[in-house]
């Protein structure tokens, strides 16, 4: 069996903002944007990984959700404990001071860590955790 990851989801209360984040800070790859029924969907990917996608993704997009959980879920994004996304990286720090130039709200700070990684963590502009983690050299 050949199994791969293709795509996973990311919510966003604000498509350009996330745009801006993702695309312009993190330099990932606008692959598709689609608007449909009022709602929109952003995929972005790393050039590096061209069979690998991250779809930005209105919060509550399912179309059975009821009102009241949509509520909840923009509660929760706005808390920050919704998703998250682990990234590598072959530099930590250079990574670590573009995405502090730009504002984002700092997790942690890069640091070693004793499972064999340097790594740090920011929020996106919705709020979700993004990890960065660069392998210990040899």
């Amino acid at each position: 069996m050949d199994l791969k990851l293709r795509q996973c989801f990311i919510a966003v209360d604000d498509h350009d903002k996330a745009l801006t984040f993702y695309r312009d800070v993190l330099g990932l790859e606008v692959r598709n944007d689609v608007g449909f029924e009022g709602m929109r969907w952003v995929t972005v990917g790393s050039p590096a990984q061209p069979d690998v996608e991250i779809v930005l993704e209105p919060p509550a997009a399912h179309p059975d959700i009821s009102p009241a959980d949509k509520e909840i879920m923009a509660r929760l994004l706005a808390k920050g404990v919704l998703r998250g996304v682990n990234f590598t990286t072959s530099d930590c720090d250079a990574l670590f001071a573009r995405v502090r130039e730009y504002g984002a709200d700092v997790v942690q700070e890069p640091m070693d860590q004793p499972y064999g990684v340097r790594d740090c963590a920011f929020r996106d502009p919705a709020g979700n955790m993004l990890r960065f983690m660069q392998r210990a050299r040899e």
